[in-house]
């Protein structure tokens, strides 16, 4: 089991104007799945920009662990030679995977179409992450696994992959891309066609890359906002050149910056803007955010442009519970950013963030409360009540998540008070070298 490293309390101050023009690491999602499906490929296959964050960096060293041979090459540059589709070999030790828990969902997928056992375990916050939902189609397909976790998770845990895979028809029980993507990597083992039935889509990075490593995917519309994924098993994939785009995600955390911090002006380049991924785009255009797309152009499959931001007076939305798969990750952020909006921002549908990192929901409500912003939780809606300014003045519990962390110190450099964070160790998990990024943009984290 990983052990957390020392706590690193971090502050944000309320900063001068952010400006510049920088670039956020790799997109988390693409670089998962570039590795899982390049150590399944036959052969060898290279990715550049990967990002080096210990979440995928862990799944690294999953895939050297499950036989296929990883090499870092230089910065972001890595080559993966393949084992082939159920050729992983079972592995001496324990996958560890830290915090992270799509690396974990993933590779769980991956070994199930394996005849192999392997044993998974993360830090203590992915101990407490709920494993069942992943694992109970995967032993439809055949997989086995033995639960030995306690604490209200389900990790460590050792999964036995099938030995004769079968295909199934898994309608997941919410919008989730890592269940969709567990049980189409387990699917890669199985004879005949495997179809997950979305009622609302979710990001598509497995499917896209799926066919560009060689295998058979068909994607076809279902009822108002769904999807259905036909994948053919048992392929022979193909080694391919992987180049992925700046992360959304992560992204995020520089541009609203940019919006709250009055008279700034930054670019960030070479976002990825799947349709899939855009709903904070989407949603901060309501609100009144000034961000111009440039340059939008086509990067190894996804579209991908520079985003121009500027400060903005934001005012106050409703987000529909529609929009939540393609903005999961963001909501925290969003929050911040509604903070300081003129005006109410209901955020609609948030069950999926009571099973992030933490309690996703609680926690980022506690975040504003302890900054002095109104906030209620409604079911598994989050309503914000904002106002120009955010008294800040709080020191936030960030419960080993990454993505709470860097949400805080994004309040702070608006805030009236300094904001600070328990800890942000973790942050280097998803966004290594944030504060240095944001330092040279000008704000003010000590």
């Amino acid at each position: 089991m990983t052990h957390a490293p020392a706590a690193q309390p971090l502050a944000a101050r309320r900063s001068g104007a952010l400006k510049g023009r920088v670039r956020v690491p790799g997109d988390k999602s693409i670089s998962h799945r570039a590795l899982i499906l390049a150590a399944l490929a036959v052969g060898r296959s290279r990715i550049a920009g990967l990002l080096e964050g210990e979440d995928v960096v862990n799944t690294a060293k999953a895939m050297q662990a499950l036989g296929a041979r990883v090499t870092r090459e230089g910065e972001g540059a890595w080559s993966i030679h393949g084992t082939g589709v159920s050729g992983f070999a079972e592995p001496r030790e324990v996958l560890d995977f830290g915090n992270s828990g799509t690396g974990c969902r993933l590779v769980m997928g991956a070994v199930a179409g394996c005849p192999i056992m392997a044993n998974f375990d993360g830090d203590a916050s992915l101990r407490k992450r709920p494993m069942r939902r992943v694992l109970e189609p995967l032993v439809r397909m055949g997989a086995q696994a033995v639960l030995r976790g306690s604490g209200g998770g389900d990790l460590p845990l050792t999964l036995i992959g099938a030995r004769d895979p079968r295909p199934i028809v898994y309608e997941p029980p919410a919008a989730s891309a890592q269940l969709k993507s567990a049980v189409l990597l387990a699917a890669l083992g199985a004879p005949g066609t495997t179809t997950v039935i979305e009622k609302e889509a979710t990001r598509d990075h497995t499917e896209k890359m799926l066919g560009h490593f060689g295998a058979q995917v068909t994607v076809t519309p279902h009822g108002e906002h769904g999807r259905r994924i036909a994948l053919r098993g048992q392929p022979e994939l193909s080694p391919a050149e992987i180049r992925v785009p700046a992360d959304p995600s992560s992204a995020a955390f520089p541009l609203a910056a940019a919006l709250l911090v009055p008279g700034s002006d930054i670019v960030l380049e070479g976002v990825m803007l799947n349709p899939l991924r855009t709903g904070l785009l989407e949603t901060l255009r309501e609100m009144g955010a000034a961000i111009e797309i440039l340059d939008r152009r086509n990067d190894g499959g996804e579209d991908v442009a520079d985003l121009r931001v500027r400060a903005s007076a934001l005012r106050g939305v409703e987000v529909p519970a529609a929009r939540a798969p393609s903005m999961i990750d963001e909501y925290p952020v969003l929050a911040v950013a509604a903070s300081f909006a003129e005006g109410l921002t209901r955020m609609r549908g948030l069950h999926e963030l009571r099973v992030k990192e933490s309690d996703r929901l609680a926690a980022t409500a506690a975040m504003l409360r302890v900054n002095g912003v109104e906030t209620e939780i409604e079911g598994d809606d989050l309503i914000v009540h904002g106002r120009p300014r955010a008294p800040g003045g709080g020191v936030v519990a960030t419960h080993m998540d990454h993505r709470l962390a860097m949400s805080a110190l994004v309040m702070g450099l608006a805030s009236d008070k300094p904001v600070g964070v328990d800890d942000a160790a973790f942050i280097a998990t998803s966004f290594p070298g944030f504060t240095d990024l944001m330092h040279g943009l000008g704000a003010d984290l000590a």
